[in-house]
């Protein structure tokens, strides 16, 4: 799933535009792909945070902050947040 994402998101944004709802969503799957994968790696963990946070921007200004899909993403990117927190004590221990 991540690697077709990979090659997915660069033509949903190009065809789409930054703003289009599909285009949000198909960043918020790749992102929760990245975070949910249990061989995920730091890297992955900080690529799906930084994804959600900019899915999440994107859809609080297009949608504004009480839409479905802004409270959605607000919820995956604390459980992305979470999810690196914890590997990130871990691999300080």
């Amino acid at each position: 799933a991540k690697s077709l994402l990979r090659k997915t998101m660069p033509v949903a944004r190009r065809v789409l535009g930054e703003d289009n709802e599909t285009r949000i969503l198909t960043r918020w799957i790749y992102a929760d792909a990245l975070y949910t994968d249990p061989g995920a790696t730091l890297d992955d963990l900080r690529e799906a945070v930084t994804t959600l946070e900019d899915a999440e921007r994107t859809a609080r200004r297009v949608f504004g902050g009480a839409h479905p899909l802004v409270t959605m993403l607000e919820s995956k990117l604390r459980c992305a947040g979470a999810a690196l927190v914890a590997r990130e004590v871990s691999a300080i221990r």
